[in-house]
């Protein structure tokens, strides 16, 4: 089992990946905002387009930070820094201009479960910010001199999409609840994200002082 990282990274992504997941953004706005229009199947055809994107997102991080690490350690070493960057440029986005949470309950044609999931994969995929986040986040979990990197990459990402799940089905079934709730409470998704700039600012100042050993 050399591709699964040890306990202590997989707490801190695991609350990494937790802390993103209730984030909210232009997919959980996806989401929510085809469930109210459309029902929960269409609901749940975005929200499985999306982890399908973070599947190719994965994929492609894992083969190319692998072969960055085999072509140049210190360009791994140049993104992981640039990748803490960008982290705390996150964290300042999320506490000056907070999240972005807007769904519409448009009535309309209905659109099939295949658009639906389209939708979801397309927001995911060709969403800059996405991946700009995993090519940026994945790396900041492995070493430039792990031989087993590509694995835990991959391992990484898949355990993202499991972890985001739990999270993001019960917005899809509660939909109009949530939605309301969310609305209702500003506070609440403030907390959200002094959380979400909390966790990524002590990641990213965990890697530059790593580093800087």
């Amino acid at each position: 089992m050399s591709f699964i990282p040890d306990t202590s990274t997989l707490i801190q992504f695991a609350i990494a990946t937790f802390i993103l997941a209730i984030t909210p953004g232009p997919d959980m706005t996806l989401f929510v905002s085809r469930t109210l229009s459309q029902g929960r199947a269409p609901g749940f055809a975005s929200l499985t387009g999306a982890l399908f994107g973070t599947l190719i997102h994965t994929t492609l991080v894992a083969v190319g930070v692998s072969a960055l690490i085999v072509a140049s350690p210190m360009a791994f070493f140049v993104l992981k820094i640039f990748g803490a960057g960008y982290l705390v440029f996150l964290a300042w986005q999320a506490v000056t201009n907070g999240s972005a949470f807007s769904p519409e309950k448009r009535t309309g044609p209905q659109v099939s479960l295949f658009r639906s999931w389209m939708a979801g994969l397309g927001v995911n995929l060709l969403n800059p910010k996405i991946i700009l986040f995993f090519m940026t986040f994945l790396p900041q979990f492995v070493s430039a001199h792990d031989p087993n990197a590509s694995g835990k990459l991959f391992f990484l990402g898949m355990m993202f999409i499991v972890l985001s799940i739990p999270v993001t089905v019960p917005m899809v079934l509660a939909a109009e609840k949530f939605s309301a709730a969310m609305k209702a409470s500003p506070r609440v998704t403030r907390v959200v994200d002094y959380l979400f700039a909390g966790v990524f600012s002590a990641f990213a100042l965990k890697i530059l002082t790593a580093q800087a050993k």
